[in-house]
């Protein structure tokens, strides 16, 4: 249940990031009906999911000096950098996110982590316990 309550925040945290950011971050197909666009983000969710389960854990062992040096800030460069992962993965396809570049993927990925946290104190059963 914590996974699919996780997939769903952080879908609706795209979501809301797309909005803030317009034609910066947005979500493809633009035009496409409202049921379209909530399977898109749901499945944009899960991979974004995924790849924070999967590669994050990874990049954090790898990359431990950087976030010791830089006391931290360096993850905002992870979660940017992993944000355009999953971009260039739906890239490959016609649905999913686009990042404008790495600034706005910077913005986008600080957007995404604050509007989590934020939806993850108020939803009951998003932490695991």
């Amino acid at each position: 249940m914590w996974f699919i309550v996780r997939v769903a925040v952080t879908a609706f945290a795209v979501w809301l990031a797309s909005l803030f950011l317009g034609d910066h971050l947005y979500i493809v197909p633009k035009d496409a009906e409202a049921g379209q666009t909530i399977v898109i983000l749901l499945a944009v969710g899960l991979l974004l999911t995924l790849v924070n389960m999967i590669v994050k854990p990874i990049v954090h062992v790898i990359a431990f000096p950087l976030y010791i040096l830089t006391l931290g800030l360096f993850s905002l460069v992870v979660n940017a950098l992993l944000l355009m992962l999953v971009a260039w993965i739906t890239e490959q396809t016609d649905w999913g996110i686009r990042v404008d570049g790495f600034w706005w993927a910077v913005l986008g990925a600080l957007i995404i982590a604050v509007l989590q946290t934020i939806i993850s104190a108020v939803v009951p059963g998003s932490r695991r316990r």
